[in-house]
């Protein structure tokens, strides 16, 4: 098996959801075996900071990895389209704390890396660990599992009490069309939330521009791009999160009203594991 990176660079700019502050994103190709990994270049000494399991530092509404004093926020969205898509290294270089939102899901880094193309490289890419058993992560009703299963699929549901999102469900697999079916949705959030998270001191940078917003009396801010465009970006921000791994293990994953942290506590105990290659 081969590895694969990005045919040249890719640069966006744009605000970070939580942070406010604008960032200016360069991805550059990287040698095989490098993998993912995060350049802070507005510091001094660059700090690298890998996109790996292990370097994740905080999972509150966004996934966030760190290295030392050093951080980078929000990085799923990212993660998922670069993963998805077949790039298995790539130095991502960022001027600041937070990857930009953008227009709130991963459709403009798929068309990016679509524009560049990938270029194979010559190296023994690593076998895939298969799941042999159930792995389990709960969290009061909440869950998030991995299951044996001959292919690597993704399945999520959520249930809200809020009826223009009601309960939904979706599943993809990783043979499937993700820069069709996933990475165009958006972000969402609840109305009555909006208040008390920037009272947190969170999503400084949201808006109707690079987030969807529902309220008792329906979406704040139509159309959505798929009727179950929620559940859909839930999705992505899982393929995000497991991309930590490095390469998807062979599972049916499922979540159930699931978060950020039930995604990493998940990854962190399939990496404590040690499963049979393929």
């Amino acid at each position: 098996m081969e590895q694969h990176t990005i045919g040249r660079e890719i640069t966006q700019t744009g605000v970070g959801l939580h942070s406010g502050v604008s960032t200016h994103v360069r991805i550059l190709p990287a040698p095989a075996g490098s993998g993912r990994h995060f350049v802070r270049v507005d510091l001094p000494d660059l700090p690298i900071i890998p996109a790996q399991v292990t370097a994740v530092s905080q999972t509150l509404l966004s996934t966030q990895l760190g290295q030392g004093e050093t951080s980078v926020r929000t990085v799923e969205h990212l993660l998922a389209a670069l993963a998805a898509m077949g790039v298995d290294n790539a130095r991502i270089e960022i001027d600041g704390p937070e990857v930009p939102l953008l227009d709130g899901s991963a459709r403009v880094w798929t068309d990016s890396i679509t524009q560049v193309g990938l270029v194979s490289q010559r190296i023994n890419k690593p076998v895939p660990s298969v799941v042999k058993q159930p792995i389990w992560i709960y969290e009061n009703d909440a869950f998030a599992c991995a299951l044996p299963a001959s292919t690597t699929r993704f399945s999520y549901e959520i249930d809200f009490e809020l009826s223009a999102i009601g309960n939904q469900w979706y599943s993809w697999s990783l043979s499937d069309n993700f820069v069709g079916e996933i990475a165009p949705a958006r972000t969402f959030g609840l109305l009555h939330q909006i208040e008390y998270l920037q009272k947190m001191g969170l999503i400084k940078g949201g808006s109707l521009d690079n987030a969807l917003v529902c309220g008792s009396e329906g979406w704040v801010n139509p159309p959505l791009r798929f009727e179950n465009e929620p559940v859909r970006h839930k999705i992505l921000d899982l393929v995000g999160d497991l991309s930590l791994l490095g390469s998807f293990p062979q599972a049916h994953f499922l979540a159930y009203k699931a978060s950020h942290n039930l995604h990493i506590q998940l990854a962190r105990k399939i990496l404590e594991l040690e499963w049979d290659k393929v």
